[in-house]
C-alpha cells in the first residue's frame, strides 16, 4: 500500500471544492486497483454526500495529492460511511483512479485563449487557474 496527504477535494458533476479539515489517499496496490479516500471535514458537507451514501452509487471527484502544485487526479467512487466527531465528518469512499488524464495547464491554457484575453490578462488568468485548480468543462 501507498499513502498520500490530501490536499484538496473537489466533487466533479457539481465543481464543488470540499475544504478539507485533512485528508489521506491510499493506493491498495491490489490487483482491482481499489483506492481509498478518507476526508474529515466540517458537518456542514454531510449533506452533499450523504445522498452518495444512501444511493450507493459511484460519483467522479477530483483529488490533488502530496503538493498543491500537482494535476488533481480524478477518481470513481463510492461513499462506504460517514462516522461523525462533535462538529466534524468523516467520509470513507472506495473506488478507481480514472485511466484519462488530460494534462490541467493545457485545459486551461485552451479554455482562456478561447475567451480572447489580452496577454497580461490571460497570464493573470493563467496563473489564479493553476493556483485554484477548479474543474474546468469540456
Amino acid at each position: 500500500m501507498k499513502t498520500f496527504k490530501m490536499i484538496s477535494f473537489q466533487l466533479d458533476l457539481e465543481g464543488i471544492e470540499v475544504p478539507l479539515i485533512d485528508g489521506i489517499t491510499i493506493n491498495q496496490e491490489n490487483k482491482e486497483k481499489t483506492w481509498i479516500l478518507e476526508l474529515f471535514i466540517e458537518k456542514q458537507y454531510r449533506e452533499l454526500l450523504e445522498k452518495y451514501l444512501d444511493s450507493k452509487e459511484f460519483f467522479d471527484v477530483q483529488v490533488t495529492i502530496t503538493s498543491p502544485d500537482n494535476e488533481p487526479a480524478p477518481f470513481t467512487v463510492k461513499v462506504e460511511s460517514i462516522e461523525e466527531f462533535e462538529d466534524r465528518i468523516s467520509i470513507l469512499l472506495k473506488g478507481h483512479l480514472r485511466v484519462v488524464r488530460l494534462k490541467y495547464a493545457e485545459q486551461l491554457l485552451q479554455s482562456l485563449l478561447e475567451k480572447n484575453l489580452s496577454n497580461e490578462e490571460l497570464l493573470s488568468e493563467f496563473k489564479k487557474g493553476m493556483r485554484k485548480r477548479t474543474r474546468l468543462k469540456g
